[in-house]
């Protein structure tokens, strides 16, 4: 998704008048003008979207995960989504959100918004219609959403064994330089706000072209790798490979899944900024995708096991709603279906057989779902986005105004590939050495006494269940 900053002018609207551009400079209308444009429709549907992606991380992850888990750790699993969501709230309007959303380099933003200084309910934020503004809070608590649930989605690739305590340092050392420095160069964008043929303030991978409609490589392949240093740094469970790990209630996993699909059409048509055509047809895709993901997976359980699965299907819709977040502003329906019918089997493949060849302990598949699941739809958006398969193609707004062109898909996947190695090596290295230098000095791991006690107990002297 291409995110505007709030105070840049809206690139769709300056296309619509390119005729006068060539004599011209271009203003960005006044805080007075800009107060008469927000659209109250579109403030009240990011509002909604806020909520819907809030409920993603709790209830809905929190559910999902829990389910996933022995009884003696369900508690730990909704603690820790818990705060992860509560602690990445208030570092996200601290300096989280300046880091993001302000120029200062292509590879991170500055502090001119730290603690949130200078947004006001008179601010606003633009959206991809002509003179059409939000208000810069309702960008901000959107935006914030999307800095809650991915640290959040960290959390299963090493549940059942980490120390509550360093596990908050780790969300909150990871959020400051891996996410912010991830989202800034793959959606800030500051746009042309005075000369309309000149070079535009913006991240390094949104100025390369890279498309990310919903958080692909912010979200998904950023926590998924993350979360595969994590289990591999911190080790396996005990017991890894020899003892039964069942999952205590697919029942919770059910609702927890169902309530994340619920939750995404927020995620990824609420990532349109406005409610229009594109935001339906985000809407829908996500709709399909998901749909043939977990009927996709279904059928490999069928296969492979004899046998379709709840937990199959569930791990499915997932998938499907992973890889089609970048992808969903940009694809038509028709191969949104079939993005959804391919991603399942890979990571099914991730899940079942790497997996086990490579003995890593991904307790909850946060690395085969959520990472691969996310290069999958990375990838296929350079596919799905081409206007001759019905996709929405890509407008170069640093080219202004003369960035229309042709639809290359080999470009573009160069593009997409690139995006998706920057993510996997900065978030992978970073995120590896967050967890070493913590494991170092105040500890990751509890003791096998405590692990074998389980986390409710041990680490939060409660229990998810009295029985």
């Amino acid at each position: 998704m291409k995110r505007f900053s709030a105070i840049s002018v809206t690139l769709a609207g300056l296309l619509l008048t390119a005729p006068a551009f060539a004599a011209d400079l271009i203003k960005a209308p006044s805080v007075e003008q800009m107060a008469t444009m927000v659209n109250k429709g579109d403030t009240a549907w990011m509002l909604i979207s806020s909520a819907l992606v809030l409920m993603m991380s709790v209830p809905a992850l929190a559910l999902f995960y829990g389910g996933l888990v022995r009884t003696k750790n369900m508690l730990s699993v909704l603690m820790q989504v818990f705060m992860v969501v509560s602690i990445a709230s208030v570092v996200w309007c601290c300096w989280g959100y300046s880091m993001t959303f302000t120029g200062g380099s292509p590879f991170v933003g500055g502090f001119g918004k730290a603690m949130l200084a200078g947004v006001t309910a008179g601010t606003y934020a633009a959206t991809f219609s002509n003179n059409v503004y939000i208000p810069e809070y309702a960008y901000v608590v959107f935006q914030m959403t999307f800095a809650c649930i991915t640290p959040a989605l960290i959390v299963g690739a090493f549940a059942e064994r980490i120390k509550f305590t360093g596990l908050m340092i780790f969300v909150v050392l990871w959020l400051t330089v891996v996410y912010f420095p991830i989202a800034h160069m793959v959606w800030y964008f500051a746009g042309p706000d005075f000369l309309a043929d000149a070079p535009t303030d913006g991240g390094y991978l949104y100025l390369k072209g890279a498309l990310d409609f919903a958080g692909g490589t912010v979200v998904h392949i950023n926590a998924g790798i993350a979360g595969l240093m994590g289990c591999l740094v911190i080790g396996p469970r005990l017991g890894f490979g020899k003892e039964s790990t069942p999952p205590h209630s697919l029942t919770m996993t059910m609702i927890g899944a169902s309530l994340l699909w619920v939750g995404w059409f927020g995620f990824n048509a609420g990532s349109n900024l406005e409610s229009n055509g594109v935001t339906a047809l985000a809407f829908l895709n996500t709709f399909v995708a998901t749909a043939a993901a977990a009927l996709s997976w279904a059928i490999v359980d069928q296969i492979v096991h004899g046998k379709p699965s709840m937990l199959g299907a569930a791990s499915g819709a997932v998938a499907g709603l992973v890889a089609i977040t970048p992808a969903s502003g940009f694809a038509a329906p028709m191969t949104s279906i079939a993005l959804g019918f391919i991603v399942s089997p890979i990571c099914f493949l991730f899940v079942s057989k790497v997996k086990s060849m490579l003995k890593y302990d991904d307790t909850l598949d946060v690395f085969g779902i959520h990472c691969i699941g996310g290069i999958v739809g990375a990838l296929g958006t350079a596919i799905v986005a081409d206007p001759a398969l019905g996709g929405q193609g890509w407008f170069d707004y640093t080219q202004f105004p003369a960035g229309v062109g042709e639809y290359d898909m080999a470009a573009q996947f160069i593009t997409q590939l690139t995006a998706v190695g920057i993510t996997l090596a900065w978030s992978g290295v970073v995120s590896g050495l967050l967890f070493l230098i913590i494991s170092k000095t105040i500890g990751l791991r509890p003791t096998a006494d405590a692990e074998r006690e389980g986390l409710d107990i041990s680490e939060h002297g409660e229990r998810a269940y009295n029985y």
